[in-house]
């Protein structure tokens, strides 16, 4: 991969978001992007808050001035633009504060697509493992569950995957932008391996259905429910991760 000019910066993200970059400059960080997850997963929570924050604007810069504010249509119209102006500074705003701002929450969508990325990488790093693949294994399945549990201060469970074709390997505790969060593993009798990613963030409670995604060859559903959030993972095809993802999640639910 040919190198950039210059280094890619937090600026030039959300420039390429902006479409503000021109040819060659965006040409070099869409490679940026290409080599690099963390910084893709960015660009993807920045797009994802910016349209959030026009759905939020764009009705209220829509909206007529009541006429008993007399007005005339000259001045309705500088107002109505200098709404759109504001609009815009917002979006701008929205982007680079939800990246700076600690306290600041993305939108449901971005957290969403965090989360992904998170089980992707796990999945990746502990699956192709052969001595520890797991911190606590299979056959210690109650501690595993009860000691996860306590730590993300939610219940989990561990779902039986037997009639799949899958059976437990173990879990481990991971580190979470937000917090701690869960893997558990499971391997088929060729040694195929699926991954469970379970994160607690109170900012995504709630209910949502399947959401699907693919990220570096690794198929993903991901869901919340109440306040877990949970994402399985695995190298297979959609419909092949799908119906597992049922066995998951209608075990989770009960």
């Amino acid at each position: 991969m040919t190198k950039p000019s210059e280094p890619v910066s937090e600026m030039d993200l959300h420039a390429f978001v902006d479409n503000q970059l021109d040819a060659v400059r965006r040409r070099e960080v869409a490679a940026h992007l290409d080599a690099n997850p963390e910084a893709a997963a960015r660009v993807a929570d920045y797009r994802a808050q910016n349209a959030a924050i026009k759905a939020a604007l764009d009705p209220i810069s829509a909206e007529s001035l009541p006429r008993r504010l007399g007005l005339p249509a000259a001045s309705r119209r500088a107002i109505h633009a200098r709404w759109a102006a504001a609009a815009a500074v917002l979006l701008v705003a929205g982007g680079v504060f939800g990246w700076q701002a600690g306290g600041m929450r993305a939108p449901a969508r971005a957290a969403a697509t965090a989360v992904v990325h998170q089980a992707v990488v796990a999945h990746a790093v502990f699956t192709p493992q052969k001595r520890h693949p797991v911190e606590v294994g299979g056959n210690e399945e109650a501690h595993l569950v009860t000691w996860l549990s306590k730590v993300l201060g939610a219940p989990l469970k561990a779902p039986r995957l037997t009639d799949a074709g899958y059976l437990l390997v173990g879990g481990r505790l991971l580190s979470a932008p937000d917090g701690p969060a869960a893997q558990f593993m499971y391997e088929d009798k060729d040694g195929k391996r699926l991954t469970l990613y379970a994160v607690t963030d109170p900012a995504q409670r709630g209910k949502t259905a399947f959401r699907y995604a693919e990220e570096k060859g690794v198929a993903v559903f991901y869901w919340i429910d109440g306040p877990l959030g949970y994402a399985l993972a695995g190298k297979m095809t959609r419909q092949e991760l799908l119906k597992l993802a049922d066995a998951v999640y209608a075990q989770l639910g009960r």
